[in-house]
């Protein structure tokens, strides 16, 4: 079987059993098999598979077609143009999460402060916080999450970007693992799926997301009141919060903390034009 005869079948086996955009699908799982950038496919298409990679192929497709995530059969993501290992216990970076890393690495940036300050509060996979300290040399970034298995791979992702010795692991519920720290920036990406809406999720984030990244209580709120209500605290007075938050959530979000007497800066959209990034100020 040809290069091109391959991606031919698994698209179209892909294409049966719902997996969007197939034919993308498969040759980055073709490209990832080969070890090869996707686009010198195009220039191979002629080239024979061996039985063994005709066999790791078909395994790969079938684990794709029963919804594993690309990213976990591959193992990993770029997030910011850093690489970053996924696995089941932290959520997949998406997209618009990058848009909440630059406006976070943008604000610190601006700081005169030495060195300015950052809590990743449920750090995840670590990417946010790798982030802000790669564009961000000087600043103290404090990750901070409930599951050690997450903490395990963010810290895991820090040494994969030679950022470990820069970033402060924190294994902790809330707020109260921070012992009265403040900080010139709070960003975070938290659960904010309402609980009755992740049975109605894409496969993908519904059966290999960890629920608790997902799940934001009843109306998916819950970690907003929680921030709208506490984090002042751990706030310099001239900190800054950045949230990331789900569709249709802007108007909701924004009248919880302006009811905690917030200043809200900002509601950005992100690439697709919906709201999605909360900045306020105290």
């Amino acid at each position: 079987m040809t290069v091109l005869e391959a991606i031919q079948k698994s698209a179209d086996f892909l294409a049966k059993r719902g997996v969007e955009s197939p034919r993308l699908q498969t040759e980055l799982l073709l490209a990832h098999l080969l070890k090869m950038p996707r686009m010198n496919l195009y220039l191979n298409f002629e080239r024979s598979l061996s039985p063994a990679e005709t066999d790791a192929l078909r395994e790969l497709v079938l684990r794709r077609s029963k919804r594993e995530p690309l990213q976990h059969i591959i193992g990993l993501t770029s997030f910011c143009g850093f690489e970053i290992v996924v696995n089941k216990h932290a959520l997949v970076p998406r997209p618009e999460t990058e848009l909440l890393a630059e406006e976070g690495w943008k604000f610190l940036l601006t700081l005169n402060a030495q060195p300015p300050s950052a809590l990743d509060f449920g750090t995840g996979t670590g990417c946010i916080a790798i982030a802000l300290t790669a564009k961000c040399p000087a600043a103290k970034i404090v990750a901070l999450d409930v599951s050690p298995e997450a903490l395990a791979l963010a810290k895991e992702n820090a040494a994969r970007n030679k950022v470990e010795g820069q970033i402060e692991f924190v294994r902790g519920e809330g707020f109260a693992a921070l012992k009265g720290s403040q900080f010139d920036l709070l960003i975070s990406n938290p659960p904010y799926i309402p609980t009755a809406e992740i049975e109605t999720l894409q496969p993908e984030v519904r059966d290999f997301d960890p629920r608790a990244a997902l799940d934001g209580g009843a109306d998916g709120l819950d970690f907003y009141r929680m921030f709208a209500t506490g984090a002042k605290p751990f706030l310099k007075p001239s900190g800054k919060i950045m949230l990331e938050f789900g569709d249709g959530q802007a108007e909701a979000i924004r009248g919880l903390f302006e009811s905690e007497k917030w200043i809200v800066e900002a509601v950005k959209e992100d690439y697709s034009q919906r709201s999605r990034i909360l900045i306020a100020r105290k």
